[in-house]
């Protein structure tokens, strides 16, 4: 059973799959975003635009964004960062994407395999395994529910199509509970706070944007993604035109997304409050320490694998069979790899490069 509930038009909002900027003539062209600075002799008009969603307070890309590292990765490569509207979920991202408005995002393959059910302009150039720790579902502390099971006839907090529908769908699932038992309100992710912490909802399905935050205050998970073998894998996508034509730009930027999540899981602290301490967008003590903890179990971005496409159709399937999506959507031929060996691209059938990912 579902019911929607306060939820935004994420039509509007923007897309479900990754398919940005028009940038195949090389031109500049205008932007509202900020752009990154160039190094050397390269101007700033020269060099290709690539669009990212500002990553507001953190993660690896407000430090890039702040130290200027990004800004030098890409214009290795001949291309800069512009930031474009804010980071979030994947839906509104893809959208972007196929408006020629966004060039690359990060959602989880959950809402990349409902946004291929409609959209196909993007391809996926790698991953982060799943987040056992910081996705699952949540209930208040005063909440007598100890396990999935004691959500059968209770109202649930998800997101339609993505994370948090699949994160419930799954636990149920593993538990053997019909989807039928549990309510299903969808919400705007960036909207539910409120709502489950007024007990317009008995649980909270989300990932750790949203969960840090929520086990700060009391919260805690009565089914955590590693405990129902989650296959809710991170992935970047890439419009389709620039990673044929630029692929050089893709892989610069998949190796500076590579190595700097090594060094944001050896010290996450460093990768929160990058811009400011204070302010909404700031995370307190409390949610620093829940952060840490999620972070550091977490993984690298690493390319797409052949075992990553097999869980990617996997999921897939599951969402088909839950009829979340009307049709199983075949993941594997919207994968490419970037390589940092001539910035070519290697996909799934083919023998990756021996070095340099």
């Amino acid at each position: 059973m579902s019911i929607e509930m306060n939820r935004r038009n994420l039509l509007l909002s923007g897309g479900a799959t990754l398919i940005a900027a028009a940038v195949a003539a090389c031109s500049s062209g205008s932007s509202s975003g900020s752009a990154g600075t160039s190094s050397g002799s390269v101007t700033a008009k020269s060099l290709l635009p690539l669009r990212i969603p500002d990553p507001g307070n953190s993660g690896v890309l407000a430090v890039g964004k702040k130290d200027g590292s990004l800004a030098k990765a890409l214009a290795a490569a001949g291309a800069q960062a512009v930031w474009t509207g804010t980071s979030g979920p994947f839906a509104p991202a893809a959208l972007e994407i196929d408006a020629n408005e966004l060039d690359v995002a990060q959602g989880s393959i959950t809402s990349a395999v409902t946004s291929l059910a409609a959209v196909a302009d993007f391809k996926l150039f790698a991953q982060i395994e799943p987040d056992g720790y910081g996705e699952g579902v949540l209930v208040r502390q005063d909440s007598p529910a100890k396990t999935i099971r004691d959500l059968v006839g209770k109202k649930v907090a998800v997101n339609k199509g993505g994370t948090g529908e699949y994160l419930l769908l799954k636990a149920l699932s593993s538990a053997g509970i019909p989807a039928s038992s549990v309510t299903r309100v969808y919400l705007n992710p960036a909207e539910t706070a409120p709502v489950f912490a007024a007990g317009q909802v008995d649980a909270w399905a989300t990932w750790a944007t949203y969960s840090v935050a929520a086990v700060a205050q009391g919260a805690r998970f009565v089914a955590q993604a590693h405990q129902f073998g989650s296959q809710n894998y991170s992935a970047w996508a890439v419009r389709s035109a620039l990673a044929t034509q630029h692929p050089q730009v893709v892989a610069a930027f998949y190796q500076y997304l590579h190595s700097t999540t090594i060094r944001e899981i050896a010290n996450p602290a460093a990768y929160v409050n990058v811009f400011t301490n204070a302010g909404p967008q700031a995370l307190n003590s409390a949610e620093i320490t829940v952060n840490d903890d999620f972070s550091s179990k977490g993984s690298t971005v690493n390319p797409v694998g052949a075992s990553q496409v097999a869980a990617f159709n996997t999921v897939a399937a599951f969402f088909a069979a839950q009829q979340v999506t009307t049709k199983t959507v075949d993941v594997a031929p919207y994968i490419v790899a970037p390589s940092a060996l001539g910035g070519s691209l290697w996909r799934p059938g083919h023998s990756p490069p021996t070095r340099g990912w």
